[in-house]
């Protein structure tokens, strides 16, 4: 199975070299490695391109586009800058630069893909570093795919017809990969480094993209919130709770276009609905 990697990187000098390392020390490589300096005004462009110039594998492209950071678009954008440049893959992935993966991690994930036809997504587990200690980075439900980490068969990825270029990306794919009834599955041995939690850097900003991102995905208002409370109590600020709720009727007043179909939308409430009963009973 070739496999297809592509890291969308902004300044991100200070964990890359210890990332493609990573790629580099696997124990099956994947077919190529396409990394999207996107906009960056630190030596990202310089460390990626010391290891392209000794493994053939590895290509990096510059890309200009603003420094605003825009939550959800300008990473899937620098993705699809990238995914232009793909050859012949049967798995295709969207890889942060702030990671370590161990040795096995593609190895691995052929196993799992060659072993169910009917495998979607695959990944392993994000874990954080805590007294010296890396434990699991716990702010989603372990069978959740990560978007650092995320491994998709080409089947699914055209099925879902890719990823949407907003806030929520990773969260709609495994919920339209699921609707189109492929299975997805989290390796528990697999444990990848996150060297930047999930947490820093969330602001207002996010929450407000947050809260329409999930009127995009047609969760409805007693789901949104219950979605939103737990983000803010995960970050420790209500007050991110309230922004996000006012951003989720801000686009339901002015009628923003949602990210899946009726049918799609129905299936995606049932599901997160099942999930939550699991959990309370």
């Amino acid at each position: 199975m070739k496999i297809s990697i592509i890291i969308p990187a902004h300044n991100e000098a200070k964990f890359l070299k210890a990332c493609l390392t990573s790629f580099v020390e696997q124990t099956e490589k994947p077919n190529e490695l396409i990394l999207v300096d996107d906009n960056s005004s630190d030596t990202t462009f310089e460390i990626a391109s010391s290891f392209a110039q000794k493994h053939s594998w590895i290509k990096v492209l510059q890309r200009n586009s603003s420094d605003s950071h825009i939550p959800g678009k300008k990473v899937i954008d620098a993705f699809y800058f990238g995914f232009q440049h793909v050859s012949e893959y049967d798995l295709i992935a969207k890889f942060d630069a702030d990671i370590i993966l161990p040795k096995n991690y593609f190895e691995l994930m052929k196993r799992h893909f060659q072993s169910n036809w009917k495998l979607g997504m695959c990944a392993g587990l994000l874990h954080i570093e805590k007294n010296g200690k890396w434990v699991y980075e716990n702010i989603a439900d372990k069978h959740h795919i990560r978007g650092p980490i995320k491994l998709y068969h080409k089947a699914c990825f055209n099925k879902i017809g890719g990823l949407r270029p907003e806030t929520g990306w990773d969260t709609v794919d495994v919920l339209l990969a699921k609707y189109h009834d492929f299975e997805t599955f989290t390796d528990e041995s697999l444990v990848v480094k996150h060297l930047r939690p999930t947490g820093h850097g969330y602001s207002v900003k996010n929450y407000k993209a947050k809260g329409q991102a999930l009127y995009k995905m047609r969760y409805g208002i007693v789901l949104a919130k219950i979605a939103l409370l737990k983000m803010a109590l995960q970050a420790r600020n209500p007050k991110l709770y309230l922004q996000g709720i006012l951003s989720f009727l801000g686009a339901w007043l002015k009628g923003k276009k949602p990210l899946v179909s009726k049918a799609e939308g129905k299936f995606i409430r049932h599901l997160r609905w099942k999930g939550v009963w699991r959990k309370l009973f």
